[in-house]
């Protein structure tokens, strides 16, 4: 038997997996570290935390297996995306936290940005000018960190995305790379002459030997420190469409996680979006390159951990469902959940969130409710635009992440789509989708045979319940929340 190890390194947690080449889910180990909120709207990790609970997972993913790394075919590699680190080619230091993708302090300079290199940005790497992208991450540590800064001048400076950090801790011979998935989310790649812009590089002063060396996200790296080779890196939401196995034109899914990230293969060409959407790399496999639409919704599991621990409506996300239940409608509440601004359509790091419609009678069902709406809500309408700036009509989607274990927002999505909702039987979805691109490098598998490897827990078939009326009321309960800070 035969065993990919996967790494997992998300925003609130580190995560290793390991599978058998039945994708039989052997081991997991899971540790959570610390959120640094310096200064309102800013978040950060220390990059220290994210090395040392990744080692720890790996470890204990294996003592729980009970193999040795020799039995390990394969590493891969999936990772939050947009969160930058910069450290010391020499001491191997991170030189400041790593700047998360959550974090919002650049707003201002994208603002400055829409106003004048909106199109130029958008034509050359797919995405909007917007903090949650890494290139002014990179910008304001270079123009606010004086050892970020120090490193520059002494040509020692390192920038990368979280796959680039993990990478060079982990291989032998410090290897400074990452995948085109994660470059494409810089907002310093052009994602069709698959190269670093040096235009934008220009824009942002950022120098080319800053960064790292972009590689297939299917390529046979280095030997990792345990010995195993790493062979395949993704970001954590393309991973999560490649183990989904959504690998044909119009093939979609969407996590709902801490945020929702909705991602539908567009094939071998990028379509861009008329409406605000992203359009980015999903994965590059030798000469084969697959594009995907996507729209992020910033905060969905946060709602829920928000209803537990900021308001105390709920002990556990589980009583979300018995709540929402126990009503038969929203009694006229409607929610729009930008905690943390609103990303596509409207890209506006200024709007908040609202309740609206309350009255003596609301009880605590009738919020609940509201908020689970509102993640099915913002589902459709990016679905919708993603139909509309592709041609393709959406006949299923895929989905995973720890809110689909919510049946009653499964039932409302389907119903609420008109499409059914198909979720996957491993709930590890990212971790295996960076597994089966270690496991094709090694050749323990093939793409072809992938594709019918997919087992569905469940298929949520819609009832022909749109509620339209209450989408309706919700768009123009969600236009009240924005543009809150003019």
């Amino acid at each position: 038997m035969s065993y990919v190890l996967s790494i997992d390194q998300g925003t609130s947690s580190s995560k290793a997996v390991i599978f058998d080449e039945e994708f039989y889910q052997v081991a997991v180990s899971q540790e959570e570290f610390r959120q640094i909120y310096p200064n309102p709207g800013w978040v950060e990790h220390d990059p220290r935390d994210i090395i040392l609970s990744t080692m720890s997972c790996v470890e204990k993913a294996v003592a729980e297996a009970r193999i040795s790394f020799r039995e390990i075919e394969a590493i891969g590699i999936t990772n939050q995306r947009e969160t930058v680190v910069a450290w010391d080619a020499i001491t191997g230091q991170a030189l400041h936290n790593a700047i998360v993708w959550q974090d919002r302090r650049t707003s201002s300079r994208c603002k400055e940005l829409r106003e004048s290199f909106k199109d130029e940005i958008h034509r050359k790497t797919g995405l909007e000018p917007d903090p949650y992208f890494s290139a002014t991450k990179m910008e304001w540590l270079l123009n606010n960190s004086p050892r970020v800064r120090e490193a520059a001048e002494r040509g020692t400076l390192r920038f990368g995305t979280i796959d680039s950090w993990l990478v060079w801790n982990l291989t032998r011979e410090k290897l400074h790379v990452c995948d085109y998935s994660n470059a494409s989310r810089t907002m310093l790649f052009n994602i069709e002459g698959l190269c670093w812009d040096k235009d934008l590089l220009e824009l942002f002063g950022i120098r080319e030997e800053f960064l790292p060396r972009v590689v297939d996200s299917c390529q046979l790296l280095g030997r990792s420190i345990y010995g195993p080779i790493i062979g395949g890196i993704a970001g954590d939401q393309q991973a999560s469409l490649f183990g989904q196995t959504a690998f044909a034109e119009g093939e979609a899914k969407c996590t709902y996680g801490t945020g929702s990230f909705i991602l539908m293969n567009t094939g071998s060409r990028p379509k861009y979006s008329k409406h605000g959407l992203l359009t980015t790399i999903g994965w590059k496999l030798k000469d084969s390159i697959v594009y995907a639409s996507e729209g992020a919704i910033f905060a969905s599991g946060a709602l829920i951990s928000w209803l537990k621990d900021g308001l105390g409506i709920i002990e556990t996300p589980a009583e979300s469902e018995v709540l929402a239940r126990e009503v038969s409608s929203n009694g006229g509440v409607f929610f729009s959940g930008a905690l943390t601004g609103l990303g596509a359509p409207y890209w506006d790091s200024t709007a908040r969130g609202t309740l609206i419609g309350l009255t003596r009678g609301t009880r605590k069902g009738h919020i609940v409710r509201a908020v689970l709406e509102y993640i099915a809500f913002r589902t459709r309408e990016i679905l919708e635009l993603m139909e509309e700036d592709t041609g393709i009509k959406l006949k299923k989607l895929r989905v995973d992440g720890g809110v689909t274990r919510n049946n009653f927002l499964m039932e409302m999505q389907a119903n609420i789509l008109n499409i059914p909702v198909d979720r996957s039987l491993i709930k590890e979805t990212t971790a295996l989708g960076a597994a089966m691109l270690a496991g094709i490098c090694t050749g323990l598998w093939d793409i072809e045979v992938l594709k019918n490897k997919r087992i569905s827990e469940v298929e949520f078939e819609p009832s022909g319940e749109r509620m339209e009326a209450e989408f309706s009321k919700w768009k123009e309960a969600l236009k009240r929340s924005m543009n809150w800070e003019r």
